[in-house]
């Protein structure tokens, strides 16, 4: 199973695709994850991607995608993966294409999480952390047993700046800019697969589930 997860912060990608990794025993392949893992190797690739980052630039198009062909040619990948963080650009999309046509595979689905926008808000704008130890809590799912004050270690829970209602709009805001495009140009490959983000998570689990058959 060869995917790609799209879907907007706070919808419970990472949970999700969590169990994905799990039923189908395929990595879950992140291009944050990529990078530091090369540049904490030191390898070729690394260096160069240290270089771009070093001067306050996004590290270029061309150079992750050498990243993920390599991380493809790995053990791990031969059932699949999951691409999650990637691409986010038609350009990249494009580019994402080109590779796999050259190294003979194709994806299977892309699978995308839908959500209400408010509720989006409602779930993120709930979390707060610790100063102290950093535990996360979410005052709607997994509040402290004492308000403003850590389970763990007792220091002052407090909301983070991206955890902000007007820092999440505008991340929203982003995300639809860029997937509405990558959406549309999956969509003429007729590999979008949509699905309910909102639910438990083992509603979702299901609605993947059926949408994966």
């Amino acid at each position: 199973m060869k995917m790609i997860l799209i879907g907007p912060p706070g919808v419970g990608k990472g949970t999700q695709a969590k169990l994905l990794v799990k039923k189908y025993h395929i990595p879950q392949i992140s291009t944050g994850d990529m990078l530091r893992s090369n540049i904490r190797n030191d390898t070729d690739l690394g260096q160069l991607a240290k270089t771009f980052m070093n001067a306050g630039k996004l590290v270029p198009d061309n150079v992750i995608l050498d990243m993920i062909r390599t991380r493809f040619s790995e053990a791990d990948c031969r059932e699949g993966y999951i691409l999650d963080g990637f691409p986010r650009t038609i350009p990249q999309a494009e580019g994402l294409d080109l590779l796999l046509n050259k190294i003979g595979q194709k994806l299977d689905v892309v699978l995308v999480m839908t959500a209400n926008p408010e509720e989006i808000i409602r779930r993120l704008s709930s979390r707060r952390s610790c100063r102290e130890c950093g535990a996360v809590y979410n005052l709607l799912f997994s509040p402290p047993h004492s308000a403003d004050i850590c389970d763990h270690c007792g220091g002052e829970l407090y909301q983070r700046d991206d955890d902000k209602p007007a820092t999440i709009k505008n991340r929203l805001n982003v995300y639809e800019r860029q997937t509405a495009p990558l959406i549309e140009f999956y969509q003429k490959m007729n590999l979008i697969r949509k699905v309910n983000g909102m639910g438990t998570i083992s509603e979702v689990g299901e609605g993947i589930r059926k949408a994966l058959e």
